[in-house]
């Protein structure tokens, strides 16, 4: 089929649709401040790598890009996603069409993502999610455009975009281990014996090499990332729990998903692309039995959707139904939109949650990660309380006297982060933390020797800090009781009893 995005970008009927979706997502960037994972991955940036603690390099190179054009605001910061979900609207329409769908489908598809509270979401925020949703995709868009030309060129970049995919999320390795298993039971095995397939394979093992090498450097640091992962918050997931989230995770856009699934099983239209029905099922069940979360399968999710409306494409021929359809399903969207894009600030948002619960019974979105259920989702209450801790910080920094023999101390990435990225409107020095991938970036010792310290904890300062500083004394703390860090307060730590770079050395060595 000769469709491409070339001529996708020429129809006005995906482009609006694209646009509109790129403005609602910047329309409320500040309604809310920035997310903790923001804050660390924003952070990323001013420390370009070939690898990090917890994700590969890509959103740090992005984040580089990002703040050295834009700067560091909110809008810097969810500038990027949106764009890309503009873009990805199109890439899906293309798929749409490359499956065998008109111009409505096409425009179908593009309703079907706008719907999804999984894609209002995910490009809002600056976090590898967005990215991983969009190589996927562009992966299994390359390889349904393969099936529809058979031209080999195509076969080296799915090696180019994977290679990238892996650079973003190593969750990319299980939708490509599926591929691998899937491929060899259907008529494209020949696929694998084929030149231009191992040089695309070549070329993505080159493409993520760098940040092999640095994972076999550090000693593989994801293992404990993932360790730590799996004891903190897998641990809590469970089938029924992750069987709920695929269907309310797209929300009015599960009438695609579930429709693509049915459609490419049961149409003879979609023979040729069923095995892509088979990986999706790979991904989703695979990912269930690793207990992984809800949201590690959303990368299959817009070609679910674009199969979907291809399904609708078929399924409905009156003029009528065509236009009363999509009318429906944003009308159905509309109540839930706070769920995935914060419309309201953050007194607005509480009062639409407890209505919810209220009159409703509802409190899904509001359980975090541990299982307590709050008066707000994790995501929103990780979007409160930063710029009140910086400014409290900024109090503190403000009555040192001597700035070159202090350092500021955040306990983990997001109170460190916040340092690091809100803090450069008020030129706070970066901040020390030995919380994810800060922990590469603090200095063997100090010149000169410190005598105070400003020092970030949601805990009081433990003994080993009140045995080395004779004076330490509260600033202020996070007010917000909305916010996570709830309580998180700003200490100085003054009058050190002896050399500080002796106790760092000390406490460094524990570390390492």
């Amino acid at each position: 089929m000769a469709y491409s995005v070339k001529n996708t970008l020429k129809d006005p009927v995906i482009i609006l649709p694209a646009l509109f979706s790129i403005i609602i997502h910047l329309v409320f960037v500040n309604n809310l401040e920035y997310h903790r994972d923001e804050l660390l991955y924003f952070s990323l940036g001013m420390h370009p790598s070939a690898g990090y603690n917890s994700v590969p390099p890509l959103i740090g190179w992005v984040a580089f890009v990002m703040q050295n054009i834009f700067g560091y605001s909110v809008f810097a910061v969810r500038l990027f996603p949106a764009l890309l979900g503009g873009v990805l609207i199109i890439l899906v329409a293309a798929l749409t069409r490359e499956l065998g769908g008109s111009r409505f489908a096409a425009f179908l598809s593009g309703i079907g993502l706008l719907v999804s509270i999984f894609f209002q979401r995910s490009f809002f925020l600056f976090q590898p999610v967005h990215i991983e949703i969009f190589l996927w995709t562009l992966i299994i868009y390359l390889v349904v455009k393969y099936i529809n030309s058979l031209k080999g060129n195509i076969l080296i970049l799915i090696g180019v975009v994977a290679g990238l995919s892996l650079l973003n999320k190593y969750m990319a390795a299980i939708l490509l281990l599926g591929l691998f298993v899937i491929i060899p039971f259907t008529r494209y095995r020949f696929v694998l014996r084929e030149k231009r397939f191992l040089i695309g394979l070549m070329t993505g093992f080159l493409i993520f090499l760098p940040n092999l090498i640095w994972q076999i450097y550090r000693g593989f640091p994801v293992t404990g990332h993932l360790s730590e992962l799996y004891d903190t918050q897998l641990v809590h997931m469970d089938i029924p729990l992750f069987l709920t989230e695929q269907l309310l995770m797209p929300f009015a856009g599960s009438f695609f998903t579930l429709a693509g699934i049915i459609f490419l099983f049961g149409s003879g239209m979609m023979r040729k692309y069923r095995f892509l029905a088979y990986l999706s099922l790979f991904v989703i069940i695979g990912l269930m039995l690793l207990k992984g979360k809800g949201y590690y399968t959303l990368g299959v999710f817009p070609f679910l959707i674009a199969a979907g409306a291809v399904a609708y494409e078929q399924w409905i021929s009156r003029m009528w139904i065509r236009i009363l359809f999509p009318m429906i399903l944003i009308i159905i969207t509309l109540p839930v939109v706070p769920m995935g894009i914060p419309v309201f600030k953050a007194t607005g948002l509480i009062k639409y949650f407890k209505v919810q619960e209220e009159k409703y019974g509802m409190d899904q979105g509001r359980r975090f990660e541990d299982g307590t259920i709050h008066s707000l989702p994790q995501d929103y209450a990780d979007m409160l309380g930063w710029e009140e801790l910086t400014s409290i910080a900024v109090t503190a920094y403000n009555k040192i006297e001597n700035k070159k023999a202090c350092f500021i101390y955040g306990e983990n990435y997001g109170q460190a982060g916040a340092i690091m990225v809100i803090g450069k409107k008020y030129g706070l020095p970066e901040p020390i933390s030995f919380s994810e991938s800060f922990q590469y970036w603090y200095p063997d010792r100090f010149e000169p020797d410190i005598t105070s310290m400003i020092y970030i904890n949601d805990e009081e300062p433990g003994e080993d800090l009140k045995t080395l500083f004779s004076r330490i004394t509260k600033v202020g703390s996070i007010t917000n009781k909305h916010a996570r860090e709830y309580g998180t307060s700003v200490y100085i730590c003054e009058e050190p009893v002896r050399s500080f770079n002796q106790f760092w050395h000390e406490r460094t060595a524990e570390n390492n």
